[in-house]
């Protein structure tokens, strides 16, 4: 059975990736109306703060926030404890900081928890490899052995024991995990590239289509929404694709 119109874009994560809060507010306006997550990272966090994340919550949407925390484990307990009070939906850190700096995010997501009882419990994910990185990076340069598959599954299981929700891998993985971890381990993935688009700097990528059939939870997209002629048109193509997967 295909998905509804909401379903899919509620697995739809657009990223965002703008250097300022008014170009972002721009595609926002676009694409009112569209209940789709929103993922914002490191350089539109950076230049324009918590006050943006805030308005997007009320705004209604759900908000990814993508920092990729990697950090000593009591830094990462803050940080996490500073994240959830923000009302974020879901958050992310590098499962190669280990398994004492993931259970120092869960310990910094209680605290807050139990600063303000009104909060709502985020999402913990971890990133596994980036999209960006092939075998030779991996191996080359990183210092890895194996595939990258490997190390993506390596990596979704020391975040599994860390209890957490879910990983950050490509499309290409997500099978693996599931069969590893369980179909409720939850996959969220980039990496996704409509047919005709140009991969940019992915290396591992799958169309909205096959990343939904492969199982994956939500799928992020940015440049092929927000370099778009129509964001909206663009947008909305996905979500049919997603549909009809």
């Amino acid at each position: 059975m295909s998905l509804s119109f909401e379903q899919a874009a509620n697995k739809l994560m657009v990223a965002l990736d703008f250097p300022d809060a008014e170009q972002a507010k721009g595609l926002i306006q676009t694409l009112e109306g569209i209940p789709c997550y929103m993922k914002v990272g490191m350089q539109l966090f950076y230049a324009s703060g918590p006050d943006f994340v805030k308005e997007l919550k009320s705004r209604g949407y759900s908000v990814f926030l993508d920092l990729k925390m990697h950090d000593i484990p009591n830094t990462v307990k803050g940080g996490a404890r500073s994240i959830t009070r923000l009302g974020v939906d879901m958050f992310n850190l590098h499962a190669a900081g280990g398994l004492k700096m993931m259970t120092a995010a869960q310990d910094g997501i209680q605290a807050a928890l139990e600063d303000d009882s009104s909060l709502k419990k985020p999402l913990l994910i971890a990133v596994t490899q980036l999209t960006s990185t092939n075998q030779e990076t991996l191996n080359r340069e990183i210092g890895i052995p194996g595939s990258v598959e490997q190390s993506v599954l390596a990596y979704a299981a020391l975040a599994q024991k860390a209890g957490l929700d879910g990983v950050v891998a490509s499309p290409l993985e997500v099978q693996a995990i599931k069969g590893q971890c369980g179909t409720a381990f939850m996959t969220v993935t980039p990496g996704i590239r409509p047919a005709g688009s140009e991969s940019g700097d992915q290396s591992r990528t799958l169309t909205p289509g096959q990343a939904i059939g492969q199982g994956t939870d939500y799928i992020v997209v940015g440049r092929p929404i927000t370099a778009a002629s129509d964001p909206r048109e663009a947008a909305e193509q996905i979500i049919e694709e997603m549909r009809q997967a």
